[in-house]
């Protein structure tokens, strides 16, 4: 974890107190960097957390997939032809109204 102190300086004994506070605040999650700014009687404590990688799953043509690379020329086609929905943005005039 990398540790900056922006201003005026902090004793070492402070700076592992905020160290340990920010790590019991995000147990499940890795610290890059741990940034403090002192400002009189209070210090601003500012953290980077680590991006945890995920892949997107989606239900397509009745499979669960994150992506089509594995899918033969056929399901390729099939998901090419299927309908893709989409919200969309509405105009105001175009918003529904519910009547009583």
């Amino acid at each position: 974890m990398k540790i900056k102190v922006i201003g005026e300086g902090l004793p070492p004994k402070e700076i592992e107190a905020y160290k340990k506070r920010v790590q019991k605040q995000y147990p499940d999650k890795k610290i890059t960097e741990l940034i403090l700014k002192p400002d009189g009687d209070y210090v601003d404590i500012d953290c980077d957390l680590e991006t945890i990688p995920f892949e997107r799953i989606r239900r397509i043509t009745g499979y669960l997939v994150g992506s089509l690379d594995r899918f033969n020329d056929a399901k390729l086609a099939e998901e090419a032809d299927r309908v893709k929905h989409d919200i969309g943005e509405l105009e105001q005039d175009e918003v529904p109204t519910l009547e009583m």
